[in-house]
């Protein structure tokens, strides 16, 4: 795991000690005592400022401690609290809260220092694990606002069985030191932390001020060093703040296992070079999405450590995803049944639009099998997954896009319904659930959310590509596919400006504007499907066919999907391939220039030098425009530039960070999950291995509070932390998960 340096006197029982911290400068009162901005934190005049929930009773013991008798069968950590109010806070100024707790061992409770009404802005929100005996807690963040009124919380609901918690010492003191976030970023040498392929591209980036050339060695595992040369100045690169040199050492083929690069008097994490180097990733990253499914039960011997009970069944506490009705806000006279699917990301809402990339990315990934040069059907094929759809002579990759579909399809309005045809956008709770929460304990309502223009014309899209993939497995399945396919694009045609909203509770907005891109994506999508001139129309009626600028510096993502329409009619069988794949190689021209000519190989150059949420998607999705102008054109520039491209995501960046969870050395093992939540419940896995993290995200306006403290002032390659609570640059969602996987698979066939 990563160390994270954390430069304050932080002694902190708790692994949350990064969401503690805020980075505002307030010099340390030299002068001034600090101030104890707590009453009777030493419980001396019994319970007098403090209250609890009414489901519990405070009883200050004769040794002075505050102790109360939790109970158990709660659901959210909200659900029991000790608290006291009328806490005053200046805006910039440094504290340092601290207590002495104790209780059921590693038992996680949750420490707030907050505004004290609705909607609960936190100044600090850190976690402390408890021991039997009594063990001292501290957190330093600096307050963002001034506050008479801030209320600090002890919220510790959540637990199956009751439990006794005792506290002492409480206190809240000014003038602190604000602690600073330094991540540990290893060895100045930067490498692809997986490794490299034989006869594929392997290149590393040296962080040295030096201004001249200097040597480096490459050397196996044990010691012996097989081949050397001189490193190729950069000077210094926008996007992480360094000077760099670039390392070349592509002439190397010998495989093996335990190479490192030492220049400049560092050397860099151990890496191999292998024929097979990306075959366990390509797995990880599809058998990823097992464990995110909704409405089944995970079973522990296929995703071990991963077992759970089926989510939004219907079982209490859950009220289930079997018969949903449209919000209040928006009602209607029906309910469907939206069990299935995936859920999106670390929260327990369903996406249609979300949902609609990433299962089209894994059908995909069997096109792609069946038609590219390189493409091998058997790595796609049946029994090559962990999923329980094994050995029924469907390719794997496909029994799990249809867990999916399904979903997709039961989200559409039915006949003799207003918006009929449409695709409600979303399905989630009333209101965000606690984290950590497993799918099952989620008891918040849930709701259908309005249909809209955009979700219904992913529908149409996914289910014209599942008619087609399908029809070879399942007849009856493909023809209802395209049925729904059909329906939905009638529904698109007659209602193309239903909008969702940009704002919303319990799930993500997923708004958007401008839905041209998925009409030409979905026409594109029925047209190879059906051949039917009207599609074929539809698609060169939009300025979007066969224009090269469709492919955009900042990649594409959900919310533009008009290159999937540019990448399937150019990869596909089809009359209009031709001008299609003309656009692919002029718009993946600018993506392999930026591989070219960054030092760390970063296929990622949006014009305002900004790094979205999600980078690393948009990374990869470039990769994805690179290897089809590959499987299109045969040119090898195209290829490599996509396996350089890999080395960014798995190590060689700035951060030394390989943001896939289980390769690499350094790999990312915090992502935003509700249930993936081991560094706040040690009962709770980390994300299982080929999970993708966000990335750095150095758009201010999308922070997190994490990500508030720890990053300020920060250049776009380092804004990221490996921090649950980050989910502006932490999160791990289907959608990213998906193009991943695409890459991987592709990678996974580059032998010459």
């Amino acid at each position: 795991m990563r160390t994270v340096r954390i430069h304050a006197a932080v002694a902190l029982g708790a692994t949350a000690a990064l969401s503690a911290t805020l980075l505002a400068a307030s010099p340390v009162q030299a002068d001034e005592d600090p101030t104890e901005h707590i009453v009777n934190g030493g419980f001396g005049d019994g319970s007098t400022g403090w209250w609890g929930s009414p489901v519990i009773e405070l009883e200050v013991t004769g040794d002075e401690r505050l102790c109360a008798d939790i109970p158990g069968g709660t659901a959210n950590p909200w659900d029991v609290i000790i608290g006291q109010d009328g806490v005053p806070l200046r805006g910039g100024e440094s504290y340092t809260f601290s207590f002495t707790a104790s209780g059921a061992e590693a038992r996680p409770i949750r420490a707030l220092v907050q505004e004290p009404v609705d909607p609960w802005r936190t100044e600090l929100d850190g976690r402390a694990f408890l021991t039997e005996e009594a063990a001292a807690h501290t957190f330093v963040f600096t307050a963002g606002a001034d506050r008479d009124d801030a209320q600090v919380a002890f919220q510790v609901g959540g637990a199956d069985e009751a439990w006794t918690l005792c506290l002492d010492d409480v206190s809240l003191l000014d003038g602190a030191e604000p602690p600073v976030y330094v991540p540990d970023t290893g060895p100045r040498v930067r490498v692809n932390q997986l490794g490299y392929l034989p006869d594929g591209p392997k290149n590393a980036t040296v962080v040295t001020d030096a201004a001249d050339p200097l040597p480096w060695r490459l050397a196996d595992a044990d010691g012996a060093v097989v081949a050397e040369g001189d490193t190729a100045p950069s000077g210094p690169d926008a996007t992480s703040g360094q000077s760099v040199h670039t390392v070349d050492f592509g002439g190397f083929t010998e495989p093996g296992e335990g190479y490192t690069l030492t220049a400049d008097g560092e050397t860099s994490h151990p890496f191999a070079v292998s024929a097979d180097l990306y075959e366990d990733l390509a797995a990880d990253a599809l058998s990823f999405y097992y464990p995110q499914r909704s409405g089944i039960e995970v079973l522990d011997e296929i995703a071990p450590g991963y077992g759970r009970a089926a989510g939004h069944v219907g079982v209490a506490p859950n009220q289930g995803d079997t018969a949903v009705t449209c919000h209040p806000d928006t009602p209607c006279d029906y309910a469907l049944d939206v069990s299935g699917g995936w859920y999106d990301a670390g929260d327990h809402g369903k996406y249609v639009v979300n949902g609609g990339i990433s299962v089209h990315q894994l059908m995909s990934v069997h096109e792609r099998a069946l038609h590219a040069p390189t493409g091998n059907p058997d790595r796609a094929g049946d029994s090559t997954l962990r999923l329980p759809e094994r050995d029924n002579g469907v390719p794997d990759v496909l029994d799990e896009a249809r867990w999916e579909m399904e979903f997709l399809m039961a989200m559409q309005v039915p006949g003799g319904e207003p918006l009929a045809g449409m695709a409600h956008h979303k399905v989630h709770d009333e209101s965000w659930t606690a984290i950590p929460m497993l799918p099952a304990d989620d008891p918040e309502a849930r709701y259908l959310h309005p249909p809209s223009t955009a979700a219904t014309l992913n529908l149409a899209a996914t289910a014209a590509q599942c008619s087609r993939v399908f029809e070879p497995y399942d007849a009856g399945f493909a023809a209802t596919c395209l049925e729904t396919a059909e329906t939905a694009w009638s529904a698109a045609l007659a209602h193309p400006d239903e909008y969702a909203p940009a704002t919303g509770a319990g799930g993500g907005p997923y708004d958007d504007t401008d839905v041209s891109d998925e009409f030409y994506w979905a026409a594109a999508e029925l047209y190879l499907t059906t051949g039917d001139a009207a599609y074929e129309d539809a698609v060169t009626s939009y300025g979007l066919h066969a224009d090269p600028e469709v492919f955009v510096p900042s990649g594409f993502d959900w919310r533009y999907t008009a290159p999937l329409g540019a990448l399937q009619l150019a990869s596909l069988p089809n009359d209009l391939s031709d001008g299609a794949r003309d656009a692919l190689l002029g718009g993946a021209a600018q993506y392999l220039e930026n591989v070219g000519t960054h030092p760390y190989g970063l296929a990622y150059a949006p014009v305002d030098g900004v790094f979205a949420w999600g980078s690393n998607n948009l990374v990869l999705n470039n990769l994805v425009v690179l290897s089809t102008a590959y499987d299109v054109s045969g040119d090898e520039a195209f290829r490599d530039a996509v396996l350089e491209g890999m080395d960014y995501v798995l190590g060689r960046n700035a951060l030394n960070q390989s943001y896939v969870t289980g390769h690499g050395t350094s790999d990312a093992v915090n992502q935003h999950s509700r249930w993936y939540a081991h560094q706040l419940d040690p009962s709770l896995p980390q994300p299982p291995p080929g999970s993708l993290a966000g990335g750095p995200n150095s758009d201010t306006a999308t922070w997190d509070p994490v990500s508030e403290a720890a990053l300020a002032g920060c250049e776009p390659q380092f804004c990221y932390v490996d921090d649950i609570g980050s989910y502006a640059t932490n999160e791990l969602t289907v959608n990213w998960n998906s193009t991943l996987a695409w890459v991987s698979a592709f990678a996974v066939e580059q032998l010459r």
